[in-house]
């Protein structure tokens, strides 16, 4: 399969300078709100801290919480299921809905079941997927894949959704109040709820002292498509549990305000087995976190997807999460996806500024800066780098070898921005001209200028 180029691809969105400028605006504001209410936190940090270690703390037992976890769901009336791999998920996901005859499900927002390609796959079977959040739900109507873990179609301006909506759902195009296309939607997605024969959602935290399941929404879809149909189906990645009901304030806490802003979301719903009259199944899914678990990047399996990193990456605010092809994107995603597929995903290591914004934003401080330079020397190693990095590799080998040389290649650089055509050195050959002015060459380097300075002292 061909490598995804997150540069060509984020090259598009770059171009596109409204939605460019849009994108980057909202993410950086969710940014600031974050660091708002943060700061009014005295012990921020601290919860940051506790919210890890109780993480690696679970990961370290994860054996132990996981039996416990499938003890009390069982006792709590849930059919509980375990998938190796996204095939297997699929699968149980269609067993299920085959023996009660479903045909229509409303499904809330689940990351895991992209993951796993669920949708596309139960629509080859003849079952029909709505998804109930709202910005799902605009990325289903326009088959694109979410941009985003926390705002699914926030690359979108409002022109693009009042379009869409009036071409697939026959609202007014010229009409693109956020109020209108609101309830368009809910007016779309009313017949399907009352019509779905499943609902469907993910998990944000499992608690192995209760058997229950904790959902965090700001729209309430979830709610619905877990409380109105007669059978209910969740899924779960087995890092998203905790040990207890009491650690999970602290999560809840941390959540919202780093995705969002937010001190907390609108719907934080606690599920403990079914209502009276109803079915309720989880799928607990592995689909290789136990053999990331047992590697030197398990401290990836500490994230709780509230998209802060995305929210504060330079390369994710001007290219859009689509750029990154994958259900994982930005800086999470870059040190997780190549761990699904290195031949695919080899190049995004590379979308990184090395700001290490992403590791000091973390809620739960998943060390995504040291990941980058982790999958990059995986990606060397294994021989999936691009030969231009090869060249330019070597090249600077070469140069940063000694002092001399290095010395000698400053002399070469200011004597081409000084020399050189400006037609040659805003070429296709110096890819910085593209959206950088030259700098103006200065009369000496540094070292010329310390030698001449103080070569009397």
């Amino acid at each position: 399969m061909t490598q995804v180029n997150q540069v060509k691809l984020g090259a598009k969105f770059i171009a596109d300078t409204p939605h460019r400028e849009s994108h980057d605006r909202c993410l950086w504001a969710a940014r600031m709100r974050r660091d708002s209410v943060a700061q009014r936190i005295p012990e921020w940090e601290e919860m940051r801290e506790l919210a890890s270690q109780i993480k690696k703390h679970t990961l370290s037992h994860l054996e132990e919480y996981l039996i416990v976890f499938e003890e009390r769901l069982k006792e709590n009336g849930v059919h509980v299921h375990w998938a190796l791999d996204a095939e297997e998920h699929n699968r149980i996901v269609l067993d299920i809905f085959q023996s009660h005859g479903v045909k229509v499900v409303t499904k809330g927002k689940s990351m895991l079941m992209d993951e796993c390609g669920m949708r596309p796959f139960l629509a080859k079977h003849g079952i029909e997927v709505y998804e109930a959040d709202l910005g799902e739900r605009i990325q289903q109507l326009d088959d694109q894949q979410p941009s985003h873990i926390v705002m699914p179609a926030i690359h979108k301006l409002r022109g693009d959704v009042a379009r869409l909506f009036a071409e697939k759902l026959g609202s007014d195009p010229d009409i693109d109040d956020p109020p209108y296309l609101n309830s368009v939607m809910r007016k779309d997605m009313r017949q399907h709820y009352i019509k779905a024969d499943a609902g469907m959602c993910g998990v944000n935290f499992g608690i192995a002292e209760t058997g229950g399941i904790v959902v965090c929404t700001n729209e309430g879809n979830a709610d619905i498509s877990a409380n109105i149909p007669p059978l209910f189906v969740a899924s779960m990645g087995i890092e998203k549990l905790i040990p207890t009901q009491s650690d999970l304030a602290l999560f809840i806490r941390l959540l919202s305000r780093s995705a969002l802003g937010l001190d907390i979301t609108q719907y934080t719903s606690h599920y403990h087995g079914p209502r009276k009259g109803q079915e309720m199944h989880l799928i607990i899914v592995d689909n290789g976190r136990t053999s990331r678990l047992g590697s030197d990047y398990w401290e990836v399996l500490k994230c709780i997807r509230c998209g802060a990193c995305m929210n504060t990456c330079p390369v994710f605010r001007r290219t859009s999460g689509l750029s990154y092809d994958a259900p994982y994107m930005g800086p999470i995603g870059i040190v997780l996806e190549p761990s699904y597929d290195l031949d695919r995903y080899a190049r995004l290591p590379y979308s990184c500024t090395h700001c290490g914004s992403c590791g000091n934003v973390c809620p739960v401080k998943v060390p995504i800066p040291d990941l980058v330079f982790y999958w990059r020397d995986v990606v060397v190693k294994a021989g999936k780098d691009q030969l231009s990095h090869r060249i330019q590799e070597s090249g600077m080998e070469l140069v940063l070898r000694n002092a001399t040389n290095l010395s000698h290649a400053e002399k070469l650089g200011l004597w081409a921005l000084r020399n050189l055509p400006e037609s040659l050195l805003t070429s296709r050959l110096n890819p910085w001209a593209k959206a950088h002015a030259n700098p103006v060459p200065p009369k000496e380097t540094f070292r010329e200028y310390y030698a001449r300075k103080y070569k009397k002292n």
